[in-house]
């Protein structure tokens, strides 16, 4: 009796079980080939979700083979400031990875990533050339924050959402750093990274522009679109507990006389009801509002002077149980509400130092700073730390939000940044990138209606306050 047909069922079962095995020890020397940039800080509450997200890449990289890709933390790499600005890191990157990896790919802490489908989706393009990759963002009309670039048609220039990660092709690496060598960074300010860092390997045209993939994704990873994405967004407000009580944070709003009559009503129309514990200050004491004078007189600069007699007043003449100040422009729009969930995951005996991060002179040995117009939250331990420094303002009317991040950077204390809070106006950015936020702050008056920018974008509604969840606001051209 023939036994050919079990043979062959055998002979056919090997075959099968012998791709398989070589589909997974290719699948494992591509992941190896690729080196995953967490671009992570060194806050305890950030740090922490850096570290879970590279437990989950090397956890799926085992269940793939014995080939693990490097997984770097950029808070990590370097002491250097602008370590977060990553064009620094090029040169080392090249160095270290430029003759065994394939992709730089980077990505947010909460950046989640399928390993298999990352590895399938770069396999599509020549690794030998030199490509740009992530999911595309672009300004519809030009803005303040990109300096008014590409004015005429702001839409043809591409920039990446970081959030849903992006990759760097080891030979435009290897480019970057000899550009690096020969012409280093000009620009003295860093305000939006992502554009920052298109315009530079773009190279006035001479370099690549950013190739969208379509597998590099936002959507909530429970969304029923994610099926075909290499990566997702965890799309919601942090809440690590309960929010912190109202009386946990002081509220201190920077005015002056001539803005009493047009911007403090908003304020008391708007977010004010929110915060248990708020003063305004002012060049006037106006008892209708009621302001404070400070003895500080208005500046049409900075506002260095009035900003450390504010941080002098918070330690020395409220409750010593108050354990956060946040100070705001008398045109900021916050969401107190959304800001108390959000402290919940700090820590207040460390020195926190909170809010939207830029930087000022990275690519020379610089220092970040918290911009003051979306707002900017302190620990009372920071303050403390602060000012027992003796670090000051070196003119009263030098720009506040930046001598603070000197002082901090001096005292080794490092800015914590959060994408929620917001310089300009919704406006101003592109809409692909507020979809997948939650955010607690924007700033600026001009040319729109702020109550009704306040109320579609920041006011808690009945499903947030129960739940935590993201709300769908119908949220217009504002």
């Amino acid at each position: 009796m023939s036994r050919e047909p079990g043979c062959s069922r055998w002979l056919l079962f090997a075959a099968c079980a012998h791709l398989v095995f070589l589909l997974s020890s290719l699948r494992a020397r591509e992941l190896k080939g690729i080196v995953f940039v967490i671009q992570s800080q060194s806050n305890s509450f950030h740090s922490k979700r850096a570290e879970d997200l590279k437990r989950d890449i090397l956890k799926q990289a085992v269940d793939l083979g014995k080939e693990l890709p490097t997984v770097l933390l950029i808070h990590q790499i370097d002491r250097h400031e602008g370590a977060w600005t990553i064009l620094p890191l090029m040169t080392d990157f090249s160095v270290t990875y430029g003759r065994n990896s394939s992709w730089i790919f980077f990505c947010e802490e909460d950046t989640r990533i399928q390993v298999i489908k990352l590895v399938e989706t770069l396999r599509r393009f020549d690794k030998s050339k030199e490509w740009f990759l992530g999911k595309a963002l672009y300004d519809e009309e030009s803005t303040i924050i990109h300096h008014y670039a590409f004015a005429e048609n702001p839409t043809v220039f591409k920039f990446p959402d970081f959030a849903a990660g992006w990759a760097l092709s080891i030979p435009l690496v290897n480019k970057l750093a000899k550009k690096l060598k020969s012409e280093p960074l000009k620009s003295d300010f860093t305000i939006d990274l992502k554009h920052e860092i298109a315009l530079y390997i773009w190279q006035k045209g001479e370099g690549p522009h950013l190739t969208p993939v379509p597998e590099f994704c936002t959507d909530d990873m429970n969304s029923y679109k994610v099926d075909h994405c290499a990566t997702t967004f965890s799309n919601f407000l942090p809440l690590c507990g309960e929010p912190v009580n109202k009386e946990d944070v002081f509220v201190a709003v920077k005015t002056c006389r001539k803005f009493h009559g047009d911007r403090i009503p908003v304020v008391k129309q708007t977010w004010e009801r929110e915060a248990a514990l708020i003063e305004y200050y002012s060049d006037h004491a106006d008892i209708s509002i009621p302001t404070i004078d400070l003895g500080i007189p208005n500046t049409d600069r900075g506002h260095c002077g009035k900003t450390f007699a504010i941080l002098e007043r918070f330690l020395n003449h409220t409750s010593p149980r108050t354990p956060w100040l946040v100070v705001v422009d008398d045109d900021t729009l916050i969401s107190i509400f959304r800001l108390r969930k959000l402290l919940s995951c700090y820590d207040p005996n460390e020195p926190v130092f909170l809010g939207e991060r830029y930087g000022y002179g990275l690519g020379t040995g610089g220092y970040s700073y918290i911009t003051g117009g979306g707002g900017m939250v302190f620990s009372r331990t920071a303050v403390q730390k602060l000012l027992a420094s003796k670090c000051r303002c070196y003119s009263m009317d030098a720009p506040d939000d930046m001598v603070l991040g000197m002082c901090f950077s001096g005292l080794g204390i490092p800015i914590t940044h959060s994408p929620l809070f917001h310089q300009a106006r919704p406006m101003d950015y592109p809409k692909d990138y507020l979809s997948h936020q939650i955010p607690v702050s924007f700033h600026k008056h001009w040319n729109i209606d702020p109550v009704k920018v306040y109320f579609t974008w920041l006011a808690p509604n009945t499903e947030e306050s129960s739940n935590g969840k993201k709300v769908g606001y119908n949220r217009e051209d504002l």
